[in-house]
């Protein structure tokens, strides 16, 4: 698998925020905050947690709920780790969402 890292001006076109408004959801814990890509200034999103929370909010998960996902996304971001190969095997939480079609079927 590969992790891609998002730099700021690919996050916010695809979440339709602006920069402020970005850095504003992460004070607020409604998205994780940036990684280092190792220069004094130089930040990135890897992809999948970009993902997930664009995911949560087209699912219509409230605040609380995305806040959790991503204290969640944060935390695996400790598990992550590389083989001998050099392979990265990042622990994805687990987050599922129904989409309208499957809770009407329920």
């Amino acid at each position: 698998m590969t992790i891609r890292i998002q730099r700021l001006p690919t996050v916010t076109n695809l979440s339709g925020r602006s920069k402020s408004a970005l850095y504003n959801d992460i004070q607020q814990g409604l998205f994780t905050k940036p990684v280092s890509l190792g220069g004094a200034r130089a930040v990135g999103w890897p992809s999948h947690e970009v993902q997930t929370i664009l995911a949560a909010r087209i699912a219509g998960k409230n605040n609380d709920e995305i806040k959790k996902i991503v204290v969640e996304l944060e935390a695996a971001r400790l598990n992550f780790t590389v083989d001998k190969t050099h392979k990265s095997h990042p622990p994805f939480p687990a987050v599922s969402f129904k989409t309208t079609q499957q809770v009407s079927e329920e």
